[in-house]
């Protein structure tokens, strides 16, 4: 059934009229449906796409999707990625398809995206107290009895809110939650203490709408992260799980879970999870790293733990942003047709890597040409020399960070080495 919804919504994707809202795509590819489109094969550069578009490459994609596929089995980790990254449901397909345990998700909209496209495992990394957001998962949970959503809570204020309002809504399943143990004081949401924790969950044994499954976090928010103090905020999340295991919280569960893993530490997640001695039912060690789908040339190039490990793997930038010059005012200045609403900017500015001759379409490195800011609509270049760019040539450029990159094309060309696009990846932000 699960399987079938997500068919029938990747179908109905592949339906989508190409028209005015999507950047990029071929003006004379108006009214073909996306699958139409697709299916002529044009090439990026020759056949019709304008200026700026964003291009996804497929073949690091798969490169992406299949690398920590083998990372998470060769660790024996769950994976649920982060689906916030990309919002896109083709992507979440193939993951799952490549053995993924569930897509995670951080506010109910998100999950709701999933649903509607089938997703039957749900990991949510954050509190839910809005209460229409809980009458509408009270409703999923009632009507679909092989859909599974985790959530976190990190209050008794918050247990209060969603027993109340669970309650309310006539809810007949109870929702799975893990406590969610911060990563140290000055970082963001989770209980600081395990004493807090312990409190929690006497709170959670009190009330039938909720079931406390194991325990959660997020290390990427250790306060001046290193190896060892990420490692030791892990010790401390599995050592609560050993703990509230022995008190017998997790009683009748199939599986305890134990989760953690952003982009920038998942292989000392893996060293300490694989220190958690054998509780009273197996545990289910969730890995929820997102960003690697696509990597990136900036953030994730810097803080992927394959630099540190690079016998276990690699990943590789996925993006690449192509503008045109549409001014050269003077010999150290140039205008892309790019800019803010078209390329992240939060963590760093893209990267020029690759020039395209206007002329005849080579290919040259962007040798003295560098990005110095960006305007809503256009990015600014310093070049070395007058014969470095000239109106008309294009640029391709590199991007850092995933998640403000996708959020700002509802509809993303998909395209081999040679230009070749295959496909297109929808989001939904």
């Amino acid at each position: 059934m699960a399987g079938e919804r997500l068919a029938k919504g990747l179908k109905e994707l592949a339906d989508e009229r190409v028209d005015h809202r999507f950047k990029a795509l071929p003006p004379d590819a108006e009214g073909l449906t996306v699958g139409e489109l697709a299916a002529q094969r044009r090439n990026l550069f020759r056949d019709g796409f304008t200026t700026p578009v964003l291009a996804l490459s497929a073949e690091s994609v798969e490169h992406n999707l299949a690398v920590m596929e083998a990372y998470a089995d060769r660790h024996g980790l769950a994976f649920a990625p982060h689906g916030k990254t990309c919002m896109a449901p083709q992507l979440f397909a193939r993951q799952l398809a490549r053995g993924a345990w569930g897509i995670t998700a951080a506010v109910p909209h998100q999950a709701r995206v999933y649903r509607a496209y089938g997703i039957q495992r749900i990991f949510l990394a954050n509190e839910i107290v809005d209460a229409a957001a809980l009458r509408w998962l009270a409703r999923e949970l009632d009507t679909d009895p092989d859909f599974r959503l985790i959530c976190y809570v990190d209050s008794l204020r918050g247990i209060e809110l969603m027993d109340t309002t669970l309650r309310e809504a006539g809810a007949t399943r109870p929702v799975d939650v893990v406590i969610e143990l911060g990563a140290g004081e000055g970082a963001r949401t989770g209980v600081r203490t395990e004493a807090e924790c312990r409190e929690l969950a006497d709170a959670i044994a009190g009330v039938d709408t909720l079931r406390l499954v194991g325990i959660a976090g997020y290390e990427g928010e250790v306060p001046d992260a290193t190896p060892k103090r990420v490692a030791a905020w892990l010790r401390r999340l599995v050592a609560l799980t050993v703990e509230l295991d022995k008190a017998g919280r997790f009683a009748d569960l199939d599986r305890i879970v134990i989760s953690a893993g952003g982009s920038a530490w998942f292989d000392t997640v893996a060293e300490v999870f694989a220190e958690l001695p054998e509780l009273s039912a197996p545990a289910l060690k969730l890995l929820r790293s997102g960003a690697y789908v696509s990597h990136d040339d900036g953030q994730y190039r810097r803080v992927t733990p394959f630099n540190r490990i690079p016998e276990e793997g690699d990943l590789q930038a996925a993006f690449r942003l192509w503008a045109q010059v549409v001014s050269r005012p003077t010999p150290q200045q140039a205008f892309l047709n790019a800019g803010k609403r078209d390329a992240p900017h939060d963590l760093d500015l893209p990267r020029a890597d690759v020039v395209r001759s206007g002329r005849d379409g080579t290919l040259r490195p962007a040798a003295g040409v560098s990005v110095t800011g960006l305007s809503d609509q256009h990015i600014w270049l310093a070049t070395e020399s007058a014969t470095a760019l000239e109106v008309g040539d294009w640029v391709g450029l590199g991007l850092s960070h995933p998640c403000t990159t996708f959020d700002k094309w509802q509809l993303i060309p998909l395209v081999e080495a040679d230009g070749t696009v295959v496909d297109f990846v929808r989001t939904f932000f």
